[in-house]
């Protein structure tokens, strides 16, 4: 569904993570992470639990610091969140009491939020609502939503902020195989139209394969696997060519789980 890896071999990371390393008392989950995501371009992360997936995609939106290593976001050190770093949760987090055009507003305002006149900011939640196929839904409560809109509400209020950086954790792990397999789609699309660098935290695997320009297997504190998926559209035609690239991440899972399972030395 995206556009091919080789499309964005070129140029500048977007995003740039370096020697990340992050621990708790049981020792470091994350242990020397690099990883780079260029604009335009769509990295998914796999790995098995407790890899430290979620950890790394807060790192990157800067939530917490590494204990040692550090992000650079176009060339710049970061420090502490950015406007232009746009974060998303598998919860789409919509507060009831709003409808879905001031949900989608929400935090436009905030003061790390570059100002914005009035008609500026109703003009982006208009083009965001209308990127993800929710501009009939403006005036809706959330409680009127399905799962996937609400989870399109949760792509509209990312896409607002007008993100160069996007940020995804399991977002649409809570959805029905249709809803989904939509949703994916729309990604895809939203990805190729803002050319945003996005790193995709999943723990499917077939929707890495389907979407991503590379998917990374996060194990034993680093990077296990970092694998290109140069497959022609539509993707999902190319059964053996998946297959063959769902068996290397497979595997790289399980020897990363392994290895985690293991003793230290």
């Amino acid at each position: 569904m995206s556009g091919g890896v080789h499309a964005h071999a070129a140029g500048t990371p977007r995003i740039a993570l370096r020697g990340i390393r992050m621990g708790w008392q049981q020792g470091n989950v994350l242990d020397g992470v690099d990883l780079d995501v260029r604009a335009g371009e769509l990295v998914s992360i796999l790995g098995a639990s407790g890899a430290g997936k979620s950890t790394l995609l807060r790192i990157a939106a800067g939530l917490i610091a590494p204990v040692a290593g550090e992000v650079r976001v176009d060339g710049t050190r970061l420090d502490g969140t950015r406007p232009d770093v746009a974060l998303a949760f598998q919860d789409p987090c919509l507060l009831p009491w709003l409808s879905v055009e001031r949900n989608v507003a929400f935090g436009l305002n905030f003061r790390r939020q570059p100002a914005l006149a009035r008609g500026v900011r109703q003009a982006r939640v208009s083009a965001a609502l209308q990127a993800v196929g929710l501009a009939h839904a403006a005036h809706l409560a959330p409680r009127q939503l399905s799962g996937g809109m609400a989870q399109r509400a949760a792509l509209a209020r990312a896409l607002a902020r007008e993100p160069r950086t996007l940020l995804l954790d399991e977002p649409f792990g809570a959805l029905d195989e249709v809803t989904r397999a939509d949703m994916q789609r729309l990604l895809a699309q939203v990805v190729r139209a803002t050319q945003a660098a996005t790193l995709l935290v999943t723990h499917d695997i077939d929707e890495a394969l389907l979407v991503s320009d590379r998917v990374c297997v996060l194990g034993r504190g680093g990077i296990a696997l970092d694998l290109a998926i140069d497959v022609p559209e539509p993707r999902e035609t190319h059964v053996e060519a998946l297959g063959a690239l769902r068996v290397r991440l497979v595997s790289a899972l399980h020897e990363s789980m392994a290895r985690t399972a293991a003793p230290l030395p």
